[in-house]
């Protein structure tokens, strides 16, 4: 007679799941809103469309994941602020229509669940989301084996955020004559690290513990410095000040990204070297070597999020930020564009 074979036999632990669920409860209960119904458990999450002094309420969603970052998370055996960056890349898309994330969801995917793992994960998914005041309100664990190699795992995350109709940014305003102005970056954030890890550990032969000259830790710790959350504070500028449009500045850096915002007839100018860059990033580009303009069209470059606004609010704006606790710079300005020009120059 056949030896009977079981779920786990295969590879998949139940047991380990409900482990992990339970584990997550009280991260997810800490970042709970008003308007979520019911906590981490249910087949669904609840939640309500009443939104105070949202007079007409319309959502805004986004999806995203970590990339090969990921990688750079397993070599180091760091795995408490991926979860962060998982929230970071979706809260920041919503935040440029002008919306306030809501809720988040995720998806953790792995070959052999590691409950304790997983936990660390989540816990930096639910930080992510208390720093951008949405609710983690719930997601999937899949448990796949031999679809990844022991010890790796995938993230995907989902958001959701309100803006009254009336609020949306979407720089139909912007016009020639406007200021762009850049909020410093934490590092890389979360993209360009295909490139980074060629150049870094393939071409240079660093590796995570390595502490190149100029880098204040490891460079695996300086790689893994989890994407920076601009909701809270962008919110707050917002209710004193117009901004007519803004741009994540994510994979294709100012070059692809700012034209997204702009109206047809203007381009954005951008001034190189009139803002820091983080030493990592010189690192990787000398350690190509790297292009300048294909390091501004990989990578932030140590600016993650633009703001376009009006010329004469740019240096108030610029204060307001630095009071919230970000630094900003003014990077560059609007201009009239022409027949077969690009949306967005690099001058100087």
């Amino acid at each position: 007679m056949k030896k009977k074979i079981t779920y786990a036999g295969a590879g998949v632990s139940i047991d380990e799941g409900t482990r992990l669920v339970d584990m997550i409860r009280p991260l997810a209960a800490a970042t709970k809103r008003k308007e979520i119904l019911g906590g981490i458990g249910g087949f669904g999450a609840l939640v309500s469309a009443r939104f105070n002094g949202v007079e007409d309420p319309v959502l805004v969603t986004s999806t995203d994941g970590v990339g090969t970052k990921l990688m750079v998370a397993f070599a180091a055996g760091v795995h408490d602020t991926v979860g962060i960056d998982l929230v970071a890349m979706s809260v920041n898309d919503i935040l440029v229509s002008g919306a306030e994330p809501l809720f988040f969801l995720d998806y953790f995917a792995t070959g052999r669940l590691d409950a304790r793992k997983a936990a660390q994960v989540i816990k930096g998914i639910a930080i992510g989301c208390k720093m951008a005041g949405c609710a983690l309100v719930g997601g999937e664990t899949a448990e796949m084996p031999g679809l990844y190699k022991d010890g790796e795992y995938d993230l995907a995350g989902f958001a959701v955020g309100v803006v009254d109709r009336k609020k949306i940014i979407d720089g139909s305003g912007v016009k020639a004559g406007d200021a762009v102005i850049g909020v410093a970056s934490s590092g890389l954030h979360s993209n360009g690290f295909s490139l980074a890890r060629k150049v870094l550990f393939d071409g240079c032969k660093l590796t995570v513990k390595s502490r190149p000259a100029g880098l204040n830790d490891t460079l695996g710790r300086t790689l893994l410095a989890p994407t920076r959350i601009y909701v809270k504070p962008v919110l707050k500028l917002l209710k004193e000040f117009n901004v007519l449009g803004m741009a994540h500045i994510t994979g294709g850096g100012f070059i692809d990204n700012i034209p997204r915002v702009l109206p047809k007839g203007v381009k954005a100018v951008i001034k190189n070297g009139s803002w820091p860059i983080p030493e990592i990033f010189k690192l990787i580009q000398a350690g190509g070597p790297v292009d300048a303009s294909e390091m501004l069209r990989t990578f932030n470059c140590g600016i993650g999020l633009a703001l376009i606004v009006r010329k004469k609010d740019e240096t108030p704006i610029i204060k307001r930020l630095g009071a919230l606790g970000e630094r900003a710079f003014s990077i560059g300005s609007i201009a009239a564009r022409k027949r077969g020009e690009h949306g967005c120059e690099i001058a100087g």
